[in-house]
């Protein structure tokens, strides 16, 4: 199946097709469980949504780092979470009523945001320090998965408990769980099985896109950075894109945002399963400058959502914040200078 130039094009369009119809799906589930739990778009889009839309890249990345290409492997990761950010301003976009991070700003976001960036630091650091691993994993790789733990208990307190409320406009759209159905246990039972079954489909996808991705990386002239960094980066992350832009045309906003930070957060636990995964070394000492440019890259362009949480401009250019054309135009420069490289 993945033997040949033409037949991996075609496993890669398919499962980029069936993440892509998965993705909407999700959206809708999420949503209703949101709120036949209780626990609200926050949570739901930070931990489950999340986890679910990342099975992509975690199936691709494991995929790549098994099979020793560990240039594509962490392109491919640190590709997905710059074009997150992205499909982001995409869904702001598709937000006419005002700037999105001004009518969603809330403090699990703040926080995520925050910790996103305190999480992908690490990895880097291991980058660019003195090579160690012990029986073949870097020390923080146990590191990275303890401190994504603990910065969700931050996020789960901040939902409950939160210590800052941003001011209400009469643009903010309040994520108020609906509890009316929650006595069905049957109902949310069969919810629970489709986002399971759902959840396997889109790792399969994942899975298949990764090893089309191989073939395609070795039988033309691209390299495994840019096919990691920008193709199957790009593929993989389909299911954030559907799932925001559908949350955001069900005037869910909270779980549009959520979903990319809490995406972006529970990537980083792929790093610690790719240094696990790849065999000859640690991961982190096995690529090159492009991965780390781009990982600063994606640290600089959640910066400038912090800012755009916490400034909460109402209207920018072209009805979108300045947060968001700023992003698009770092995303658009760093693509053109790694396709040209």
């Amino acid at each position: 199946m993945f033997s040949t130039l033409g037949s991996s094009i075609v496993v890669f369009a398919i499962a980029a097709v069936i993440i892509a119809v998965t993705g909407v799906r999700l959206a809708q589930l999420a949503d209703e469980l949101a709120d036949r739990t209780g626990w609200g778009e926050a949570l739901m889009g930070g931990l489950f949504l999340a986890g679910i839309t990342s099975l992509p890249d975690f199936a691709a990345t494991l995929t790549a780092a098994v099979d020793g290409y560990a240039a594509l492997a962490m392109g491919n990761v640190m590709g997905s979470l710059a074009v997150n950010l992205v499909f982001l301003c995409i869904g702001d976009i598709f937000y006419r009523k005002a700037n999105l991070e001004h009518a969603a700003a809330t403090s699990p976001n703040l926080i995520q945001a925050a910790l996103f960036i305190g999480l992908l630091v690490i990895p880097l650091l291991a980058m660019v320090t003195v090579p160690v691993a012990v029986l073949g994993i870097h020390p923080i790789t146990p590191l990275l998965v303890c401190s994504y733990i603990l910065g969700y208990r931050l996020v789960q307190s901040s939902q409950y408990r939160p210590m800052w409320i941003p001011r209400r406009t009469s643009q903010t759209v309040v994520d108020q769980p609906d509890q009316a159905g929650n006595d069905n246990q049957r109902a949310g039972l069969r919810l629970w099985l489709v986002f399971a079954l759902l959840a396997l489909l889109i790792a399969t996808s994942g899975w298949a896109l990764m090893n089309a991705a191989e073939t395609i990386a070795s039988e033309t002239a691209l390299s495994e950075s840019a096919v990691g960094t920008l193709f199957t980066a790009f593929f993989t992350s389909l299911p954030e894109l559907v799932t925001t832009i559908a949350a955001v045309r069900y005037g869910a906003l909270t779980l549009a945002v959520s979903n990319i930070l809490g995406t972006n957060c529970f990537n980083i636990l792929v790093f610690a399963a790719a240094d696990i995964a790849y065999r000859d070394g640690s991961i982190y000492h096995a690529i090159g400058t492009p991965q780390l440019a781009w990982g600063l890259l994606t640290i600089l362009m959640t910066a400038i959502l912090l800012l755009g949480f916490i400034c909460r401009e109402r209207d920018g250019i072209g009805r979108i914040g300045f947060e968001s054309f700023l992003i698009l135009l770092l995303y658009a420069a760093a693509a053109t200078i790694t396709l040209l490289a």
